[in-house]
């Protein structure tokens, strides 16, 4: 919930009040997530059991618009029920490289001047989107990489080459269509702001 007040200085101010698992982000995870888990089966094999999606870019988009938790789980059931649905089991460790990146994907929403419903996004913004979907990639890889090789026994160099693949193909899919949709969102909601502010 996001509530406008005009502050003594003139300026236009925004605060938030971050939710919980409200009812509008249990939808949302369970919109995101099968949305996730459909577009997953849209890939293009780049190395050993790994894959360049574009269905990345909704962990960014989601997480963006409902906030880092909404962010986190539609990458979590999202890959799980894709894991279910393709091959039967879940692979976790690669469960949780989704909902790293959608939990670090969303943390830009937590920014109290950011707000995608008016369209407040400014360059630090952009920057500081880039900067999460980097270190969401690193995180993400070393949750992979640990579930992998201490939990399920996957030879080290094998996977070291998996998550340096997976991790350019989703900083490409994020740098190239995730954020740039959320970028496209906001300019279309300050437009349609600025027409209501001037009706």
């Amino acid at each position: 919930m996001i509530k406008k007040y005009n502050g003594e200085d003139g300026f236009r101010y925004y605060v938030k009040k971050i939710e919980l698992f409200s009812t509008k982000s249990v939808v949302a995870i369970g919109i995101g997530a099968a949305l996730y888990s459909v577009l997953s089966g849209v890939a293009i094999p780049v190395g050993p059991n790994t894959s360049f999606r574009i269905a990345v870019a909704l962990l960014t988009i989601f997480g963006a618009i409902f906030g880092p938790l909404v962010g986190f789980f539609v990458g979590f059931v999202g890959h799980a029920l894709n894991d279910m649905i393709m091959w039967g089991s879940v692979w976790f460790s690669w469960v949780f490289l989704s909902a790293v990146i959608g939990l670090f994907g969303g943390l830009i929403a937590l920014d109290k001047n950011f707000s995608l419903e008016t369209g407040h996004v400014t360059k630090i913004h952009i920057f500081k989107m880039y900067i999460y979907a980097i270190l969401g990639m690193i995180f993400a890889g070393l949750a992979a990489y640990v579930g992998d090789v201490y939990f399920y026994g996957e030879p080290a160099q094998k996977v070291w080459i998996q998550i340096a693949l997976a991790t350019l193909t989703n900083f490409v899919v994020t740098a190239t269509l995730g954020i740039p949709i959320v970028l496209g969102i906001a300019a279309r909601k300050r437009k349609y702001s600025n027409l209501k502010i001037e009706d």
